[in-house]
């Protein structure tokens, strides 16, 4: 029971996390059209690397938040008996 709602917590935390790095990547892509506040506002909201990266960093998140959600879901109708 406790492993199920780790599960479903982690899952939420990272798709949380996903979707807000996505956001903060476009946010600055379409915020910062000069080259150097771009530069300055990619290292100051994402770190380092460019919003591209920072945008497939976060899909790797969602995906990796998603499948955490089913396997718990899958241990919770595994816990309770019922059938998928």
């Amino acid at each position: 029971m406790i492993f199920v709602w780790l599960g479903r917590l982690v899952a939420v935390a990272l798709i949380a996390f996903g979707a807000l790095r996505i956001g903060v990547a476009v946010f600055v892509a379409k915020n910062f059209p000069d080259p150097d506040a771009y530069e300055a506002a990619t290292r100051r909201y994402i770190g380092s690397g460019t919003t591209g990266e920072a945008i497939d960093q976060g899909i790797v998140f969602l995906l990796v938040g998603v499948a955490f959600g089913v396997m718990a879901q899958v241990g919770a109708k595994r816990k309770t008996g019922t059938n998928l």
